[in-house]
């Protein structure tokens, strides 16, 4: 038996998604697409985007000129984050629901 107020030992998240209850798994299924599909394709567009910036380029008189010139396509490439994340009201509202009082978001 765990002590009071530790997490229990789980060796995956499958693990732990199949200790809980049925409605409990389907959130946490819906949660773990999202952060397998969106965080990857997330940092795979910041990428394609920086390497599109950069590749144009010959080359560098410094590594200072690299720096601003990356600096300077992160600027306009976080102009262009504002894409919610597909279904995430209803995520979030079903995980404030299934941790009730352990969320502290206003919706």
């Amino acid at each position: 038996m765990s002590k009071k107020g530790s997490m229990p030992n789980f060796e995956t998240i499958d693990d732990y998604i199949a200790n809980q209850s049925d409605e409990a798994q389907k959130v946490l299924q819906e949660l773990r697409k999202i952060i397998k599909t969106a965080v990857p394709n997330a940092v795979e567009g910041f990428h394609r985007q920086v390497r599109k910036v950069t590749k144009t380029k010959g080359a560098f008189t410094n590594d200072m000129a690299l720096m601003k010139l990356i600096y300077l396509a992160v600027q306009n490439i976080s102009k262009k984050w504002t894409q919610p994340v597909h279904n995430w009201a209803l995520t979030i509202q079903q995980l404030c629901i299934h941790f009730e009082g352990r969320l502290n978001i206003k919706l």
